[in-house]
């Protein structure tokens, strides 16, 4: 999958370009304060990966393999979410084109922006943490307001890696009635159903990434077969996220 693929058709970068001019549809601030009773879904998951020795992640690790599969979209499950964007762009204020394919049958575009891409040690309650990940942002013209973070933690005392996904969102105006209709019907469904998959995916990808041989064929089949949709095995998207890997 190279540049043309992941910027998509003449018609897809037309869209992609116009992101630019688009501003976010929500006020960052308003998530500190953000509540259910107010409208807003907030979503904390947590999948386990491969462990390490205690200490700072090592190299070649769990915890770095699932950074390299973090840094673009394609841990995604392509069957219900996928990502167009310029790969030469920097990570941090990005934007990218997300196509939401919703029951296999139907699908919509909308523009989200990168928000902070950060790299710390965190102290909890239970213990140190040493945690990458990036966020996005949802722009103007989205079905939602909010944020979405992707991380990934390795506890520094025993050495425990996971995947964390957190978000805080609720529907932003529709103004098309049979949009508006369609997603509130299917919205719940479509985001705990592409979570669940993404979180298989990128367990299971870490694991094969840590294997002592030659992962891209066993990397490319799982791509094409971890998907909660059926995929097109030719698919390129299981391409490039076996190039990350690679």
């Amino acid at each position: 999958m190279g540049d043309d693929t992941l910027q998509g058709s003449p018609r897809v970068r037309r869209r992609l370009a116009g992101l630019s001019q688009r501003q976010l549809n929500f006020d960052p601030r308003a998530l500190r304060d953000a509540d259910p009773d107010d409208g807003w879904t907030i979503t904390d998951l947590c999948q386990a990966l491969p462990p390490e020795p205690p200490g700072i992640p090592i190299s070649g690790g769990s915890w770095e393999a699932a950074r390299r599969l973090m840094q673009g979209y394609e841990f995604a499950d392509p069957s219900i979410v996928r990502a167009y964007y310029d790969p030469a762009a920097p990570l941090e204020g990005r934007n990218m084109l997300l196509k939401l394919q919703a029951l296999g049958v139907a699908w919509l575009f909308v523009g989200v922006r990168v928000g902070e891409v950060y790299d710390e040690t965190r102290s909890t309650r239970s213990g140190e943490a040493r945690v990458w990940g990036w966020n996005y942002r949802t722009l103007d013209g989205h079905v939602e307001m909010g944020q979405m973070d992707w991380e990934v933690w390795k506890w520094l005392e025993n050495g425990a890696v996971e995947f964390r996904v957190r978000a805080v969102s609720r529907p932003a105006p529709i103004a098309n009635p049979i949009v508006r209709i369609g997603f509130h019907l299917v919205r719940r469904r479509e985001r705990d159903t592409f979570l669940e998959s993404t979180k298989l995916r990128m367990r299971t990808f870490t694991e094969l990434a840590l294997e002592d041989r030659d992962t891209s064929q066993p990397l490319r089949s799982a791509a094409a077969r971890l998907t909660a949709r059926r995929s097109r095995p030719e698919d390129q998207a299981h391409d490039e996220l076996t190039r990350r890997l690679s």
